[in-house]
């Protein structure tokens, strides 16, 4: 017999058997627009669907390049403050050079911010209800994604996403008048207080996010200190941008009030670099004594904490100097937790000070509290997988086990740590009352239970008696679950990944079956014919097909004694509407079926052959229209069983056994 092969579709679906299946339309329909409301994370299929799905890849090397992006913007934001220079000519002015790097650089990321907005409002997300088994289930209908970012983080992305640096310097700030020195001054601190937290605060949530999406080997005590160095040294840049910030106004609230005690002639805008070629103000500059009064050494005005840096004149150096000095202030700053800096009365720079100081407090507290934590809770659980590893490694090691075996058990070790985060949900529930245990059970599976079209129909006793008994079950790729004629010690309900089921009719030459399963399938269902058998037999059954995985799966798994508890229960439905949806969604039915639908397609022609050469071995031509299909379903009736000569078709199907009913009466 030539190669047979027969393939039913995505989840070995045959249109024909639809029609004959007893599976309600309106099961069809409403599993259908279930799947189109929300899916899981594996079977999503990215050709058919613009939604993305946030553990894809697409949305992690994007969460990295804005993470990036993010971290780049935290930089150069405080960099603003480094704008207002001092002087020799006893004004303030904007360096050009450094004015337009920083707003290229801020306009280049402020791009990356416009485009998280978009991602997110295409950005499937898990829905909290589904997180029971593996990475839960997708919801990508696009009217409740965006709701739910609207409800969510889309303000704090819309503030943090405006170009309010690059509109108040190149805008707002040259078209002012009058005090514009200190406009200036005001204008900075309104840019880095508004847009500066917002930020920041979606800094914790993405680096959170890809974390647990690259597993938590990541979570590891060197990774939260570095984490943690890494903030120090952030809110370290920023206190010294606001540091030198200070000490520029410092500087100028100095020029001011010396100016006070030459008016008329002194004005306040003279200390604006814009009014330097006014002869006016070159008379003024020639005959002020300003420059002389505003020194610390003078005793005129108190800088309190500036002294030292207006002594040293790090405000009229070059950008990169007073950058490191500031730098350096600020991390001998919060190292000392403010002890080293000697105020004066002046309010602005107390309030500062204290800002400083706790932030330094709050940023050491924070340091020793992730410590602590990770030291406590996930190092240990850490530890505690590592150490399993180690000895399934040396295990592996000692055994000779072959390379491609050692890949296979990392594989799945790491899916599981990844599906399960190392807790044990067996030894969890097993510890709490039976009651309790049976509520929780059904809360996690009775959903997912509801997608598989066997169970679709059963009565809420049914279905609890089943839900108190399922055992989830991961597989990763190209996994064995069963092989052909090996015994079935449990059914398998599919709810995530794909898997392929093939059969060589017990190793014939020549014949070869297949066709793939997914979501809502099950395989196995030779154990269900067994645990119905009326008459006891404790000898399992042998799988007719082998099943393989494709991809990572995601199960619930009934084993045998479980089975033959649940199939009790079986018998309180209607047989007829269960046999059809058994037979419907049954893989071995569906081969058999095939394969008999072939026979007697074989047959069917082979007599309309022969019905042929009997009429021309006659000399009676055919008329020009008649049908070869009446006359060969006339002679089927004509010839018996007992025409050893002719094709018997019970010999045809005979190849392939018709699988055992089920006995659900």
């Amino acid at each position: 017999m030539g190669e047979v092969s027969m393939h039913f579709g995505g989840q070995c679906k045959m249109k024909c058997s639809e029609k004959g299946s007893g599976v309600s339309n309106h099961t069809r329909k409403g599993l259908k627009a279930k799947v189109l409301c929300s899916v899981f994370s594996e079977d999503y299929e990215k050709e058919k669907c613009k939604i993305l799905d946030p553990r894809g890849e697409v949305i992690s090397h994007w969460s990295k390049i804005f993470l990036v992006a993010c971290l780049v913007s935290l930089f150069v934001d405080p960099l603003f403050l480094y704008m207002p220079t001092l002087s020799a000519e006893l004004c303030v002015r904007n360096g050009m050079t450094l004015k337009v790097i920083l707003t290229i650089i801020r306009s280049v990321a402020d791009v990356f911010y416009v485009i998280q907005i978009f991602v997110r409002f295409h950005t499937a997300y898990i829905a909290p209800s589904s997180r029971v088994l593996g990475r839960g289930e997708l919801i990508i209908e696009p009217s409740k994604i965006a709701l739910r970012y609207l409800r969510g983080g889309f303000w704090i992305d819309l503030i943090a996403a405006l170009p309010i640096p690059q509109v108040l310097t190149w805008v707002i700030i040259p078209e002012l008048s009058g005090a514009i020195v200190t406009a200036k001054r005001n204008a900075m601190w309104y840019i880095t207080l508004i847009q500066y937290i917002p930020r920041v605060i979606l800094i914790y949530p993405l680096s959170s996010y890809i974390v647990n999406a690259t597993g938590i080997i990541k979570e590891t005590a060197w990774s939260g200190a570095a984490y943690n160095l890494v903030l120090y040294l952030l809110a370290s840049h920023v206190s010294g941008a606001w540091f030198y910030f200070q000490v520029v106004g410092r500087q100028e609230a100095c020029w001011r009030s010396a100016c006070s005690l030459e008016q008329p002639n002194c004005q306040n805008e003279y200390f604006d670099c814009v009014k330097v070629d006014d002869p006016v103000r070159v008379n003024w500059f020639k005959s002020t004594n300003v420059s002389n009064l505003c020194v610390p050494s003078s005793n005129f005005y108190e800088y309190g904490i500036y002294a030292y840096t207006a002594t040293e004149g790090v405000i009229t150096t070059a950008f990169v100097n007073k950058y490191f000095y500031c730098l350096w202030w600020g991390i001998q700053t919060l190292s000392s937790v403010g002890q080293n800096l000697a105020t004066s009365t002046y309010v602005g720079e107390i309030l500062f000070t204290i800002i400083v100081s706790t932030h330094g407090l709050v940023l050491f507290a924070l340091l020793i509290g992730n410590m602590q934590k990770y030291l406590q809770s996930t190092t240990r659980r850490v530890e505690e997988w590592r150490i399993k590893r180690t000895d399934t490694e040396q295990w592996m090691h000692h055994r000779h086990l072959p390379l491609n075996l050692r890949k296979s058990v990392r594989q799945y070790d790491h899916f599981k740590w990844l599906a399960t985060r190392g807790v044990d949900e067996e030894a969890i529930l097993k510890g709490l009352p039976p009651d309790l245990r049976r509520q929780i059970k059904r809360h996690l599976c009775l959903s997912l239970v509801r997608r598989v079209p066997l169970f679709n129909d059963m009565d809420e006793t049914t279905v609890d008696a089943i839900c108190e008994r399922l055992k989830p079950t991961l597989c990763t790729k190209s996994m064995f679950i069963v092989r052909e004629g090996d015994p079935v010690t449990q059914m398998l309900f599919i709810i995530g990944g794909r898997l392929e089921s093939y059969t060589t009719n017990g190793g014939r030459s020549g014949f070869f079956n297949s066709c793939r399963i997914g979501p809502s399938d099950f395989c196995g269902e030779e154990l269900l014919t067994w645990a119905l058998n009326p008459v006891p037999d404790v000898v399992l059954p042998l799988s007719t097909r082998t099943v393989k995985s494709i991809t990572e799966v995601e199960a619930f798994a009934l084993v045998a004694e479980d089975l033959k508890f649940v199939a009790s229960q079986f018998r309180k439905l209607h047989s007829k509407q269960l046999r059809h949806t058994f037979r419907f969604y049954s893989h071995q039915w569906r081969t058999w079926a095939a394969c008999f639908i072939q026979a007697a397609w074989r047959r069917h022609r082979k007599l309309k052959k022969t019905a042929g050469h009997r009429a021309g071995d006659q000399n009676q031509g055919p008329p020009k229209d008649s049908f070869w299909s009446r006359y060969a379903e006339t002679l089927i009736r004509r010839m018996g069983v007992s025409n050893s000569g002719r094709l018997n078709f019970s010999t045809v199907v005979s190849s392939l056994q018709k699988p055992l009913e089920p006995d659900f009466d």
